[in-house]
């Protein structure tokens, strides 16, 4: 006997524990039980269950089908119970005494309002993927669904929105404090996590603006010139590469705006854990800001720049206006420029102007290692000015119908009237 009565009152406990009545009935029970229900209580939740169950079956569809019915009781129970276990943590005699205090159809609809907002919240923190007006009539659908769901499936997906809904917040929130609206957010598509990232990297270098492309490319060559001192890409030793990568990404502070909500803190915590475990491969990495971030896999979408066409086109006519200057010295003559094109087509340093022994030199090269002359076509149309662009792309292909055969001869000549031709067309000093 000394054996078997634990496993009895084990037994029973389980029996105990075991119960899958509604929360609602729970409640309900627990109410009557301990006096805190009374007769008149009851009879008034019972006029009010055939009402009650009429009205949802009207809302989602139709209160004349038995089906239809049938389902509205059970919803109409979901619903009473959510609203009464939630708002009372569970606890029994809170929801006994929310059950006497209100009534039955007033908990059915806090019950359907917890899931309205639930429904409204956002599911993904892309921007633009989610419509911030509310519960509307096209989420009724869902509602129907999750009218039939348990207290257990509402907590779950609550947390899992509200941590969504956490992350969309604290972008907007260091977005507008960059000069970033929610239009320019949702007409961006960019996940929420990105434009936080970005906005920490901006923020721990002073900047009061969320940068377009132009500036983020800046904000990278300035990071990596703060804190690698300038050696990125050069071929020092691994380790103390390695060493100067981690100093540089441990120095690199991403400080939290002080108007940031408290609530919010977590979230950009998380997010900022993932820039930290960036910055050694941007510190590290060789490529050009453009090729890493937006056309390298790992960090397509990641970061986010304000779209500003305008802008990036005027910073690449300046770019490439500054480029041209520098290769052609001011020059625009027509000897000066084809004396720079076929420098560039040989894989040499740009010049507008070549000595006598340069001359020779450049026509062995050419014909030792051949013409590249895609690269000066390349050239021109990079960086010429575009009013000129054409008649110098034209002015090289008329001069290569007389350079290509030369350099492709055989004859002992060909060097001799190679090199004549540049005398001819292009700067050749005496």
């Amino acid at each position: 006997m000394s054996q078997t009565a634990p496993q009895g009152a084990s037994a029973l406990h389980s029996l105990a524990q075991f119960d899958d009545r509604s929360f609602f009935e729970k409640a309900l029970a627990h109410g009557l039980a301990h006096g805190l229900i009374d007769t008149t209580k009851l009879d008034a939740i019972a006029l009010e269950a055939p009402k009650g169950m009429v009205q949802i079956a009207r809302y989602f569809g139709s209160e004349f089908l038995r089906p239809e019915l049938e389902k509205a009781r059970e919803r109409l129970v979901n619903l009473v119970s959510l609203a009464l276990e939630i708002h009372s943590d569970g606890d029994l005699h809170q929801a006994a005494v929310a059950l006497r205090e209100h009534s039955l159809l007033s908990r059915s609809k806090a019950g359907a309002d917890l899931l309205k907002a639930l429904i409204a919240m956002p599911q993904s923190s892309h921007f633009g993927m989610h419509e911030s007006g509310g519960f509307t009539d096209e989420h009724i659908p869902q509602l129907a669904k999750w009218s039939l769901r348990s207290a257990a499936d509402y907590r779950a997906e609550l947390a899992k929105r509200q941590q969504v809904a956490n992350v969309v917040d604290a972008a907007l929130h260091l977005a507008e404090a960059l000069g970033t609206d929610r239009d320019d957010l949702d007409d961006s598509g960019r996940d929420a996590e990105a434009v936080i990232r970005t906005a920490l990297l901006a923020l721990s270098l002073g900047h009061t603006q969320m940068p377009d492309w132009v500036a983020f490319e800046k904000m990278v060559q300035q990071l990596r010139k703060k804190f690698t001192g300038g050696t990125t890409g050069r071929s020092t030793g691994k380790a103390a590469a390695r060493k100067t990568v981690d100093a540089a990404a441990r120095s690199v502070a991403l400080p939290l705006p002080k108007s940031l909500p408290a609530r919010l803190h977590a979230s950009v915590d998380a997010v900022r854990l993932s820039v930290e475990s960036d910055l050694p491969k941007i510190f590290e990495s060789a490529l050009p800001a453009r090729k890493l971030f937006d056309q390298t896999p790992a960090f397509m979408g990641r970061y986010f720049w304000v779209e500003d066409a305008l802008n990036e086109v005027d910073h690449f006519e300046r770019a490439a206006s500054a480029v041209w200057h520098k290769a052609t010295g001011g020059h625009s003559d027509d000897s000066s420029l084809l004396t720079l094109f076929l420098c560039v087509a040989a894989g040499g340093p740009h010049k507008t102007l070549l000595s006598a022994q340069g001359a020779a030199a450049l026509v062995r090269k050419l014909r030792k290692n051949g013409l590249q002359a895609q690269a000066a076509q390349a050239f021109i149309a990079d960086h010429a000015p575009d009013t000129h662009r054409s008649d110098y792309l034209e002015m090289w292909q008329a001069f290569l119908l007389d350079l290509e055969p030369l350099l492709a001869s055989d004859h002992r000549s060909a060097p001799n009237d190679t090199l004549s031709l540049l005398r001819r067309e292009c700067n050749v000093a005496d």
